[in-house]
């Protein structure tokens, strides 16, 4: 009697390496992993991706880090079942994918029970607790203290010592470029950890929204101050970008913007790459037009290996890091076993969990 065939499960995008911890155990699937990834908006990508990914049934991503839209999901005549993570992607055809009976889920980052924390498990993080705020005032800390540039010189240069000045926040202005939930999560803290005054601004954003977000982060209204574009630009000392990337949202950042920020000024973008125009504001570090900035987002990520942001030595500080934002064990593995409980699932024949087309 022939055994039947297993389900060919593909993990991409896995750069910690973590996924099959939680996908090897599943019976009756077959699970390679691709942690490298291939951007399928180049011909050369598309076609290498194709190539790598047409017998596979079900498919797990990784946020945004491969998009699958419909010029691929076309040639993936195997596929069932897409996994991504959170409740939305808009990197995913979802429209061409329900159409063709590809069912698409994600996951919540949740994880019930009362754990014990005498030991050494993998929690989400609590409600209310963002990391990709964590990380956007790890950038704003480590470019106002000047962190980078002293580690690397006290391991490259002997006799460095105190080669510059820091920043005190205190009593600066921070200004946030959308007042959503990470921009008012980020405000809170400037507001209460180091006294700063923010001011915020988006096309939307009335003095009345300001108020009203910052009574969800417990503070009186009027804490936050809804101003002109102009006026973040040219009264913050610090520049945090917190807005969701569209057609209209694409470089709100651009030359003019970054023309009207004082020389001391900093700029920090944990959100995409593509909110600021690149070239300006290359052209402005190159310079040193402004004091610095921290950037955890790229144009094209992976950053290519011959980027010019990866050798950059201009006037102005940067501070780089590889879209760390949510990358944290916590949450990773909450996701991924998410995942693979759907993958279950749909060996199984039962309801996919966190559908989402």
């Amino acid at each position: 009697m022939a055994t039947a065939a297993k389900t060919k499960v593909a993990i991409l995008d896995d750069y910690g390496g973590i996924a099959k911890d939680h996908f090897d155990s599943i019976n009756n699937a077959e699970v390679s992993s691709f942690p490298e990834t291939l951007d399928p908006g180049l011909s050369d990508g598309r076609d290498q991706l194709v190539e790598r990914l047409k017998s596979f049934q079900v498919i797990s991503t990784m946020r945004e880090r491969t998009p699958f839209k419909s010029d691929l999901l076309s040639q993936l005549p195997n596929l069932k079942l897409l996994l991504t993570t959170g409740v939305r992607n808009a990197s995913l055809d979802l429209d061409w994918a329900a159409k063709h009976e590809i069912v698409v889920a994600g996951t919540t980052g949740a994880k019930p029970g009362d754990p014990d924390h005498s030991k050494d498990t993998h929690l989400p993080p609590p409600p209310g607790y963002d990391s990709t705020t964590q990380h956007t005032w790890a950038l704003i800390l480590s470019l106002a203290s000047r962190i980078p540039h002293d580690d690397a010189a006290l391991q490259t240069k002997p006799k460095q010592w105190q080669s510059g000045y820091a920043v005190a926040l205190g009593g600066k202005t921070l200004g946030l470029c959308g007042l959503g939930k990470l921009g008012t999560t980020t405000a809170r803290i400037g507001a209460l950890a180091f006294g700063m005054r923010i001011i915020a601004w988006s096309e939307s954003l009335t003095q009345e929204k300001a108020d009203a977000a910052a009574k969800t982060a417990g503070l009186p209204a009027g804490t936050f101050k809804a101003v002109s574009k102009e006026e973040l630009f040219r009264q913050a000392d610090v520049v945090s970008v917190h807005y969701v990337l569209s057609d209209r949202s694409r470089g709100i950042v651009g030359k003019e913007e970054l023309s009207q920020m004082k020389s001391s000024a900093m700029l920090v973008n944990s959100s995409r790459g593509p909110l600021i125009d690149e070239d300006a504001l290359y052209d402005a570090l190159d310079r040193g037009a402004i004091r610095g900035a921290a950037l955890d987002v790229w144009w094209q990520e992976p950053l290519p290996a011959d980027s010019r942001w990866r050798s950059y030595s201009g006037k102005s500080e940067l501070v780089r890091s590889p879209h760390m934002g949510y990358v944290n064990a916590d949450t990773m593995n909450v996701w991924y076993a998410e995942q693979a409980e759907n993958v279950r699932r749909f060996l199984a024949g039962e309801q996919i969990l966190n559908r989402i087309n």
